[in-house]
């Protein structure tokens, strides 16, 4: 018990986050909606906060920038192998670059806990006229 604590510290058999949404096309302005699905470790763990950012790659300036973020604090307390699911909305701005084979959007999340390594995840969507 005490080894998969301290290797829950260093990352390995922690909780995990992965974000799922509705659909992976959307257009300007319209709302994202989905949820976050967590999954416990090997041992019990505090969640302290859930952050995602909507990234803007762009390659023809060689950018990569945030355009939006959120960040849901929590105090959920996560069994081990139990699933948790936190819903998810994220208004996508009016304006701006659409996707393009230079261009493309992401959303990067990161699970935050009390003590040891948090759980990162990255997913593409793709914004369309």
């Amino acid at each position: 018990m005490i080894l998969r604590k301290y290797m829950s510290l260093l990352g390995i058999g922690s909780a995990q986050i992965n974000l799922i949404l509705q659909k992976k096309m959307y257009k300007l302005g319209d709302s994202v909606h989905g949820y976050f699905s967590i999954k416990g470790g090997s041992i019990e763990q505090q969640i302290k906060r859930i952050d995602c950012d909507l990234v803007l790659n762009d390659q023809t300036v060689h950018v990569e920038k945030v355009i939006d973020s959120t960040t849901i604090l929590t105090s959920i307390r996560i069994q081990p192998e139990e699933l948790y699911k936190v819903p998810f909305t994220f208004q996508l701005p009016a304006s701006g670059p659409v996707s393009t084979e230079e261009v493309s959007y992401h959303f990067k999340t990161r699970l935050t806990f009390d003590k040891g390594v948090g759980s990162r995840n990255q997913d593409i969507i793709q914004i369309i006229q």
